[in-house]
């Protein structure tokens, strides 16, 4: 044990670390065993950001030489330790990375894994990144010992989770960190079992770690088939192959789906697996994972996004923005090129012609594997449509480039179907003859959007309408001029041609009515005109071709942009009682005050039935209650 050199400080956890802390206590996933790949893989990211350091700082007091894991069993003690040599940790890291969770979105998560059931909850856990919770699965106490590579003194953790953990400087703590488990008793039906056993540690590195490129070593056991380490009477447990340097041939799915777990920290298997290798001018391999569930994150601003960088099967960053698009942050996986430089950065990767290369590639590569999924494995394309299309549409406003392909995968629901998603091709083969449009509505839900009254006409005709209720729709139909050569047009914009042209004499009939009701409601509306779109509602609120929708109007507010009122247009429908009536009256008594109190309804009931916001609605009520009671 390193020699201690100061006082014993307790500190408390933050109170979403304790939180975490009595799930792990209380034991809410029944596999136990991840605890040990979890420990392993941040022992491996340890050891890959100390190589990466010493590239970048060549006056690193660091030591390099047999860079390894080691994993040591004491079975009297009832132990056990992971260590690594690597870059390892100053005090303020250790209070930072463990006793706080220092992520925006941690009480959301919490929230969730709340009102989840208790498997929902065991699949959240990973997402963010706490895999060293996990060993208080099967840890009564935990001490952590660590020095910073570069600096004299180490630190030593200690807890045993109850909400506190004490803290203390070391003297002569070696470089790297080492993770004590004080195990608690075997217990077999709760899947708790004995981890001094040597064969079951070897187990579940082989089946979790093999792949990790740092050797993990442990106490020999002279099997003949283990690589030796005659040193030390260690010896080697893990193959410490590359899977994206191995052919397809060579590597089971199984081990694909743990290489995916070690990297995402996600404890369910990946949707989909992308291998790519490319030669020539720029040669790289890539290893990539469509994940089938969204993380928790993947809307927050500050969440991580990118692929691995490797370089040569050197490691150079984690989330290396530069390989992957914003809209595909939720693609996990690794990039190992062979030309770049060791000690390159993100601010010189975003510059990097090569990379610019390799980015484009493997974002085709990703649109091109999902559409070969909606067309081939429907039931897989709808989880991951529904895990991230969200994300997936702001494509369509970020990358012109691949527009044409992005909406070539994309589903959106439709009046077609109460249930089923359509596809922009499926929805073109169902066109009307001589129909050039393809039809949509923006709006909150699709309740909303199936009851407003700009879908009238369009389904008495048996015109098929798109229904878009994501934020990012408002967005992307500005940007998206069409699909296939057909144009997408807002039935909720502009005047619609369904065939049904009004008539010269019912414009003549209703124009003095339509005159008087613009300058009536001046300061609400640009104009009032009849609509062709009506077929039971008295009238409906409609921007021009190039107005704002008021819910883009209502974000662009809500973000802080000025933006000058926008009016838009009444339309009303001339068949109906309530306005032919209105015309009536106007025509035999157009001095009559109430008259002006009926337009104001008609404005108002077209503003909520699109689920629209009233600028007063207490007169409005009024209105409604004094028509009302005449009535009665």
């Amino acid at each position: 044990m390193a020699e201690e050199t100061g006082t014993v400080e307790t500190l408390e956890f933050q109170s979403e670390a304790r939180q975490l802390l009595q799930l792990m206590i209380h034991s809410i996933y029944s596999n136990k065993d991840i605890f040990l790949r979890e420990l392993v893989s941040n022992a491996s990211d340890a050891l890959d950001k100390l190589r990466l350091e010493t590239y970048r700082d060549k006056d690193l007091r660091a030591e390099t030489e047999n860079l390894h894991i080691e994993i040591l069993l004491d079975s009297e003690a009832r132990t056990l330790t992971v260590r690594d040599n690597g870059i390892g940790m100053s005090r303020d890291d250790v209070v930072n990375l463990i006793g706080t969770i220092a992520k925006s979105g941690t009480a959301d998560f919490l929230r969730k894994l709340k009102e989840s059931k208790e498997s929902a909850g065991q699949d959240l856990i990973g997402q963010f990144g706490v895999g060293f919770y996990s060993s208080f699965m099967v840890a009564d106490k935990v001490t952590l010992e660590t020095r910073r590579a570069g600096t004299d003194e180490g630190v030593r953790w200690e807890s045993s989770g109850e909400g506190t953990y004490t803290i203390e400087s070391l003297a002569d703590a070696p470089q790297g960190t080492s993770v004590t488990l004080h195990l608690k008793p075997a217990d077999d039906e709760d899947h708790l079992y004995d981890y001094t056993s040597p064969w079951k540690v070897r187990e579940i590195v082989k089946r979790y770690s093999d792949f990790i490129t740092w050797p993990v070593q442990m106490a020999k056991e002279g099997t003949a088939t283990e690589e030796e380490d005659d040193a030390g009477g260690l010896e080697t447990v893990n193959s410490m192959k590359a899977l994206w340097a191995r052919s397809k041939d060579e590597v089971s799915d199984e081990e694909y789906h743990e290489f995916y777990k070690h990297i995402s920290h996600d404890w369910t298997d990946p949707l989909e697996t992308v291998r790519m290798q490319a030669e020539g001018t720029f040669e790289y391999q890539a290893l990539l994972f469509l994940p089938s569930r969204a993380p928790v994150d993947l809307f927050m601003r500050d969440a991580k996004r990118g692929v691995q960088l490797y370089v040569k099967r050197v490691f150079i960053m984690d989330d290396c923005e530069a390989l992957m698009p914003n809209y595909l942050r939720f693609v996990k996986g690794v990039v190992d090129a062979a030309d770049l430089s060791l000690n390159v950065s993100r601010e010189i990767l975003q510059q990097d012609r090569q990379i610019r290369a390799i980015r484009r590639r493997l974002e085709k590569k990703i649109l091109s594997t999902v559409k070969t999924m909606m067309t081939e494995e429907a039931e897989k394309y709808a989880t991951f449509w529904q895990e991230f299309g969200r994300a997936v549409k702001e494509g369509l406003i970020d990358d012109p480039e691949n527009r044409e392909q992005i909406l070539e995968i994309s589903s959106f629901d439709s009046t077609n179907h109460a249930d089923k998603p359509t596809s922009l091709r499926d929805y073109v083969s169902r066109m009307k003859d001589g129909q050039e449009h393809i039809y949509y509505l923006t709006g909150e839900s699709r309740t909303v959007i199936e009851n407003s009254p700009h879908l009238e006409a369009f389904r008495a005709k048996g015109y098929e309408v798109l229904i878009l209720t994501d934020p990012v729709d408002e967005m992307w139909t500005e940007s998206a001029s069409g699909f296939d050569g057909k144009t997408f047009q807002s039935i909720a914009k502009g005047e619609v041609d369904l065939g049904d042209e009004t008539s010269e004499e019912k414009k003549a009939e209703y124009e003095d009515l339509l005159k008087w009701m613009s300058a009536t409601l001046t300061d609400t509306v640009k104009e009032v005109r009849l609509s062709s779109r009506l077929t039971t509602s008295p009238s409906c609120i409609v921007g021009d071709a190039g107005d704002l929708t008021p819910t883009l109007e209502k974000m662009y507010r809500a973000m802080g942009q000025e933006l000058p009122p926008v009016k838009r247009v009444l339309e009303l429908n001339p068949e109906h009682a309530l306005v032919t009536g209105l015309r009536k009256a106007f025509a035999e008594h157009p001095e009559d005050t109430s008259l002006a109190e009926t337009a104001e309804l008609l404005h108002g009931m077209a503003l909520l039935a699109e689920g629209g916001e009233l600028k007063d609605p207490s007169r409005f009520l009024g209105l409604v209650a004094d028509r009302a009671a005449k009535a009665l």
